[in-house]
């Protein structure tokens, strides 16, 4: 991963109505386990990391260090991850030659779907990330086949740049530009 530019991380928590944006904490680390080891979460995502491995190579406060990625925090406990990343320019789908655009992601235990959490956070994301790097577009990518993942885009801003074939399905990219409103 690259850095974002040049923000200071990691930053103050973020409140929303519901939710905290924070730093990962030890007592994450089962969390952590639950997103990557998940069927469910990994539907899309391609194949869940086996639980045994996580137990072995998870840090004590996993991704503690890591710029761009907010833990979401529900009443003192986590319930998903988004992060702000620099697209790798390997991959197909850029917005520009030059790539390297600030890519939203987030991923939700599977309790915490259809309550508008993912909405409500990466919404706050996207307000601090067009504080911290005014002017600059983000991009998204998900399966097509995600059908709540390309809506929630939409909701969120992000229009369709193109499709394309990557990971054995066929992805659906888009932009959401610098100051698009929230939404």
């Amino acid at each position: 991963m690259t850095e974002l530019g040049p923000v200071a991380w990691p930053p103050a928590a973020i409140r929303t109505e519901r939710l905290t944006l924070r730093t990962p904490l030890a007592g994450d680390r089962a969390a952590f386990i639950e997103l990557f080891a998940s069927p469910e979460v990994h539907l899309y995502l391609g194949a869940p990391r086996p639980r045994d491995e996580l137990e072995r190579v998870m840090p004590r406060v996993p991704a503690e260090r890591r710029p761009g990625l907010f833990v979401i925090d529900l009443g003192g406990a986590m319930i998903g991850l988004v992060t702000l990343d620099r697209r790798d320019p390997g991959r197909p789908g850029h917005l520009r030659p030059d790539a390297g655009e600030a890519e939203l992601g987030y991923m939700f235990l599977p309790e915490a779907w259809g309550h508008g959490y993912a909405a409500e956070a990466c919404t706050a994301a996207l307000d601090w990330f067009a504080d911290a790097l005014p002017g600059e577009p983000v991009v998204l990518c998900a399966q097509t086949a995600n059908h709540r993942s390309v809506n929630l885009a939409a909701k969120l801003g992000f229009t369709e740049v193109e499709r394309f074939e990557e990971y054995g399905a066929e992805q659906w990219f888009g932009v959401r530009p610098a100051g698009t409103p929230s939404g």
